[in-house]
């Protein structure tokens, strides 16, 4: 059977990247809007960005008012301010949020909509010209045609997608990783962690979707720990910047599952980073799922030498989910009480936060078929 293989239009990967990349993204238009965060200026990045665009006569503007994981509000704003400016190709630059920032003000930019309106619809119409150039390993969404964004009027994290929301450009250069904090670098990883091995797991998985998935776990499992300890590990940093560039690639072809559709409502309702409530169910979902996919579960068990070849494959899928709950141990993931969610308004939240799972379309990719009795009965289980 044929399968539609996506990514980005060019990329380019390991050091030096943006300047490897120079011709083609000042190729792009006169004028770019930049979006990037607090951090990418103070970090001297974003000035060496804008130095670059204007020795080669592009003009750019930058929007930093991306503050936590992006809202409509926040869109709004970038749109306004690229629309008045005139800019004519936008570039993401940083973590997750202005990425997936970047790709939403593309979506309006050249619409009379408002981003909540695109909800549950495919986005087909065109956007500027986009190049995406992550500083985190995890996200992935430098070469994904997803965006997420909270809807702040209906308290919602929106799964936004289309093939127009691909990236023109990736830039993945992990020299702009080295000065992530552990606790950010600990969230990236493991929801790059959680693409990988939703990627692999999911019910649309093929040949080439798992080939990206398995080297991602793989990479994973030996370096982020290694990254979390040393954040100066320059082969650790660039390994995660591979592995999440890989889980992304993976997981746009063949969707995420259970985890990340429990998981964006969570970060909706209590404000908890992505990757960290991804981590918060990793362990949960897996083990409740894995009697629909042992035979997939096991292959990674084996991949990251968890379980070998003489376990059958229920032994090996039990292996497997151990070594991932010891990896969220050793990163210090929090539970639901730690992290400060208050039992009863969480209890108080689930229908809504299983309803919103549901309505993502995410559950339905799981190869153990779940309804919302199961999500709500695993809602209940983190609290045991």
């Amino acid at each position: 059977m044929a399968h539609k293989f996506r990514i980005a239009g060019s990329t380019y990967i390991g050091k030096d990247a943006l300047s490897c990349a120079e011709k083609e993204v000042c190729g792009l238009g006169d004028k770019a809007f930049i979006v990037t965060g607090k951090s990418m200026i103070k970090q001297g990045y974003v000035d060496k960005l804008v130095t670059m665009l204007k020795n080669n006569q592009v003009e750019s503007v930058v929007f930093s008012e991306i503050s936590g994981e992006p809202t409509d509000k926040m869109i709004e704003q970038g749109v306004h301010l690229y629309q008045t400016e005139n800019c004519d190709f936008i570039i993401g630059f940083g973590g997750g949020s202005p990425l997936d920032s970047a790709k939403a003000i593309g979506v309006l930019a050249e619409s009379n909509c408002k981003i909540s309106d695109y909800n549950g619809r495919e986005i087909t119409h065109s956007i500027p010209p986009l190049v995406e150039i992550p500083s985190t390993a995890g996200t992935g969404s430098e070469t994904t045609p997803f965006t997420i964004i909270t809807d702040t009027e209906h308290d919602i994290k929106m799964l936004l997608k289309g093939d127009s929301l691909m990236p023109t450009i990736a830039i993945v250069d992990p020299m702009f990783s080295m000065q992530t904090p552990r606790g950010v670098t600990v969230a990236t990883g493991l929801d790059a962690l959680t693409h990988a091995i939703e990627a692999f797991s999911s019910r649309k998985a093929f040949s080439e979707s798992d080939l990206f998935a398995l080297s991602a776990v793989e990479r994973i499992f030996k370096y982020l720990l290694v990254a979390v300890k040393n954040g100066n590990d320059e082969e650790a940093r660039e390994q995660m910047a591979i592995a999440a560039f890989e889980a992304g690639v993976s997981f746009s072809n063949s969707s995420v599952t259970i985890v990340h559709g429990m998981s964006r409502p969570i970060g909706a309702l209590f404000h908890v980073p992505h990757g960290i409530s991804n981590a918060m169910l990793l362990s949960e979902c897996l083990s409740y799922v894995a009697d629909g996919a042992y035979d997939r579960f096991a292959v990674l068990g084996r991949k990251i030498g968890s379980a070998n070849m003489e376990d059958d494959d229920r032994i090996a899928t039990d292996k497997f989910i151990s070594a991932v709950s010891a990896l969220c141990k050793a990163c210090e993931v929090p539970t639901l009480s730690k992290y400060g969610i208050d039992r009863e308004q969480f209890m108080n939240a689930v229908e809504k936060m299983a309803d919103d799972a549901l309505a993502s379309g995410s559950p339905a990719n799981t190869r153990k078929p779940v309804g919302k009795e199961d999500i709500v009965r695993i809602y209940h289980n983190l609290w045991k």
